[in-house]
């Protein structure tokens, strides 16, 4: 009988399997209902990363993908809504 190793495992997975585990992470559960323990999480989670890294998955696709819509220095804020716009300045007084 073959060893699977990680390794292997990643290579072999299939995008079906990818989806299965990336929703598996996001709701802590089996498809069964079972939840996951910390240890098949953080293993879940580091196989679809690696998954995803493998087989190129765009960016703005892949698991934790946030987009910078307000914060940082190419940022206008011009899509920030007025009642919003004043919050950070607001939070500075005391």
């Amino acid at each position: 009988m073959s060893e699977m190793t990680f390794e292997r495992m990643i290579q072999q997975m299939t995008p079906t399997i990818y989806e299965s585990l990336k929703q598996a992470v996001a709701l802590r559960k089996w498809p069964d209902g079972h939840r996951l323990t910390a240890e098949q999480t953080e293993l879940c989670l580091e196989a679809v990363m690696r998954y995803e890294a493998e087989n190129r998955v765009p960016e703005e696709q892949r698991v934790g993908y946030l987009s910078q819509r307000t914060c940082g220095s190419a940022s206008s804020g011009a899509d920030v809504p007025p009642e919003l716009a004043g919050l950070a300045r607001d939070a500075t007084r005391g």
